[in-house]
């Protein structure tokens, strides 16, 4: 028989209100349960700004591309006046969706019957309405979306009243603005789709307690523990610190780079923005991972990457970034098994959530995010 939607919201808020030292893993039920995941669209996803990309990924006018947010299809494009701005992704008159993917246009048409808009979102073209009397073109705006650019990322939010991005992320700016990651380009976008909770891949972006086992063909053996810091999280998001010379060049800062200073050139900054927006910020580059349930067993994972200015500039850093490339995809096979393996373990009827490490930090707080998010505290 299957828990209770209410039982399960009591356990995971007596688990949250326990001390770090005291806390475990979170209840089984919260990857697996299809009436907690309602929870999370209607309380997380549909109300919080969610990061859909850099950006650069659109930097001239008429430049696009789509997503979708709790299932809400939008389109971010580039107007004239070089505004990135977002809209419904769906037309006017018989609820087609407008574009898919990724391109460049001077007006967004309709592929059902032609209706074309504007980059403002404004419909100028409707064919063969000029004879239907209670038609008028200024009547027709696609609905907008609230947009923000923080860092380079592009954030939307289907909820009017949410708090600003800049500000809900001062702290962190405050904590990261010597990495300029605003100036960083990107170099690879990809979607993929994995067959797990969307939570338990988020989670394990966050700790790197996993790192020399689950990651032992990989980045495993590089991966001192000891050289970790996992300070406590703050309300919209959690980050540890790693200090280490990398393995590649482009994972410390570059000759060239003058704003970073003594450790600062060899440290990596591990950030979780809640809910999904999952980012490693090196000296040299960045990665990262965006996040969405698509359903209990599957998440949609928008998957990218980076350079700094000064490797940018540098004839070496492209190759760089290709070698990086490789490994990280190693690295996500890796993660996949790892991920994909915990979906099924959350499924046993004799398995029990441990202790979490101190290592693990991260998770608890996401864990009591999730905690005040859905039970409304």
């Amino acid at each position: 028989m299957q828990q209770s939607i209410d039982s399960l919201l009591q356990q995971l808020r007596e688990n949250a209100a326990l001390p770090f030292e005291q806390a475990r893993a979170m209840p089984k039920a919260v990857y697996t349960h299809p009436e907690f995941l309602e929870q999370e669209q209607t309380h997380i996803f549909k109300q919080e700004w969610i990061c859909v990309g850099r950006q650069d990924a659109a930097k001239n006018p008429g430049d696009y591309f789509s997503c979708e947010i709790a299932g809400e299809p939008i389109l971010v494009i580039r107007d004239k006046e070089q505004q990135l701005r977002a809209f419904s992704n769906v037309c006017l008159h018989r609820l087609s969706t407008l574009k898919q993917g990724s391109g460049n246009c001077a007006r967004v048409v309709c592929p059902y019957h032609g209706w074309a808009y504007n980059l403002t979102g404004k419909l100028v073209g409707a064919p063969q309405m000029q004879h239907s009397p209670g038609f008028n073109k200024q009547d027709y705006q696609l609905p907008e979306v609230r947009l923000e650019i923080w860092q380079g990322w592009v954030y939307l939010t289907l909820n009017n009243d949410a708090e600003p991005m800049t500000d809900k992320l001062s702290t962190l700016s405050d904590k990261i603005n010597r990495y300029g990651m605003e100036h960083y380009t990107q170099t690879f976008c990809e979607t993929h789709v994995w067959d797990t909770n969307w939570k338990i891949l988020a989670e394990n972006f966050m700790e790197s307690y996993h790192l020399p086992v689950l990651h032992s063909g990989t980045v495993g053996p590089h991966s001192k523990l000891e050289d970790m810091d996992c300070p406590p999280g703050e309300p919209a998001y959690n980050y540890h610190w790693l200090r280490k010379e990398a393995s590649l060049a482009i994972g410390n800062a570059h000759p060239d780079n003058t704003a970073l200073e003594g450790d600062w050139r060899y440290t990596t900054a591990l950030i979780a923005i809640y809910p999904g927006h999952l980012i490693t910020l090196t000296p040299g580059y960045f990665w990262y991972l965006s996040l969405q349930p698509l359903a209990v067993d599957k998440v949609q994972i928008l998957y990218g990457g980076g350079l700094s200015p000064e490797f940018i500039d540098d004839p070496e850093g492209i190759k760089a970034i290709e070698q990086l490339k490789i490994l990280l995809d190693e690295v996500n096979v890796e993660d996949r098994q790892g991920v994909e393996a915990v979906f099924k373990g959350a499924h046993s009827a004799l398995a029990e959530p441990g202790h979490l490490c101190w290592l693990e930090r991260p998770n608890y707080d996401f864990a009591n995010y999730l905690s005040q998010r859905i039970n409304g505290k």
